[in-house]
């Protein structure tokens, strides 16, 4: 088993090589980049300057067009860009960003606390409340309790976050006033109390919650109850109570381990909710994190950081795989990696 490992950490570094440079090549054939960009806006201050002289626009000349591609990194082929920019993030270095000006990587560290906290706080409360409420819902198949159940997480799973959200804010937040209409924390923050701090957190927190839960939330649920029956319909189940081993046991002892298989199969890849999150909901909430700063850069053709951020969402899902299979490995005995 260690092997395996050791070949699957082998295999991360290639695997991310692959992956950016298909999506470096990718950022170079797309039209309307970075330095078309630059041309139009700079083309359009010249006409509107020229407008009160001479009254019309002047081209750019051959001098400023090849500093712009110096400025921009189109002064070299792809390959040889794709190059100087692995040799940077070798170095620790991802680059300056073409918006703001600054290095890559500072821009990341200032929205991962952001991040951090909504996917560390998703995942928990996910497999916190997920997990007992499908065991619940196995054991009191078609009662009451797993009807009522049913009805909220199908209608939780119906509604996207986004327009869950939407419909959240107006409510709660427009027109009764319970929680702000959007942002991390208040502009007074820095100058609360520490309980001022965790309640003004807290009330900025709830709704974005309740949107990155819906969805995850449900299929986590309903992933542990089907998987949960189909072992406790299963004979080696028969076979326990037959022996005389009580139905509690039987469930959380035997059923219950291999029904967990599924559920850590699928946690490596949750993990990318801390740098991916939903710029959907993070737009509507006005949350400055991942997802937000990834839609901005690609509308604004800031490619440094859309690598960046491609780099880091990659490297957490290759390392999410492979926590996954140590999962694996520690929940059923029978697995053997080689």
């Amino acid at each position: 088993m260690r092997d395996y490992f050791i070949r699957r950490f082998l295999l991360i570094p290639p695997t991310l090589l692959g992956i950016t440079l298909i999506v470096f090549l990718i950022t170079r054939v797309v039209p309307g980049g970075p330095l078309e960009r630059a041309i139009m806006e700079a083309q359009a201050a010249e006409m509107t300057s020229s407008r009160t002289t001479s009254g019309q626009g002047m081209a750019l000349s051959d001098e400023q067009l090849e500093q712009l591609k110096a400025y921009y990194g189109f002064d070299k082929p792809a390959i040889v860009s794709y190059g100087l920019w692995l040799g940077k993030v070798i170095r620790g270095d991802l680059g300056n960003s073409y918006r703001y000006n600054e290095p890559v990587w500072d821009i990341i560290k200032s929205r991962f606390p952001v991040s951090l906290f909504y996917g560390l706080i998703t995942l928990f409360i996910t497999y916190a409340i997920s997990i007992p409420l499908g065991i619940v819902k196995a054991i009191k198949h078609r009662t009451l309790v797993d009807n009522a159940t049913s009805v909220l997480i199908f209608m939780g799973y119906a509604v996207p976050g986004y327009v869950l959200g939407a419909l959240l804010l107006l409510f709660f937040a427009a027109r009764l006033e319970w929680f702000p209409m959007g942002g991390f924390v208040s502009y007074d923050f820095p100058d609360l109390s520490l309980w001022g701090q965790i309640c003004d957190l807290t009330r900025h927190a709830t709704l974005p919650l309740l949107c990155y839960l819906v969805g995850s939330f449900a299929v986590t649920t309903l992933l542990m109850k089907n998987h949960l029956m189909d072992n406790l319909a299963a004979d080696y189940i028969r076979t326990a109570i037959a022996k005389g081993v009580s139905f509690r046991s039987a469930v959380l002892k035997h059923a219950l381990r291999n029904s967990l298989i599924p559920i850590a199969t699928t946690f490596g890849q949750n993990i990318t909710l801390l740098v991916s999150g939903s710029f959907l909901i993070e737009t509507i909430f006005d949350i400055n994190g991942f997802g937000l700063l990834g839609l901005t850069s690609i509308f604004d053709r800031d490619y440094p950081i859309v690598m960046g951020i491609i780099f880091l969402a990659s490297l957490l899902l290759l390392l999410g795989n492979i926590l996954s299979d140590a999962l694996v490995a520690m929940i059923d005995p029978r697995i053997r990696f080689k």
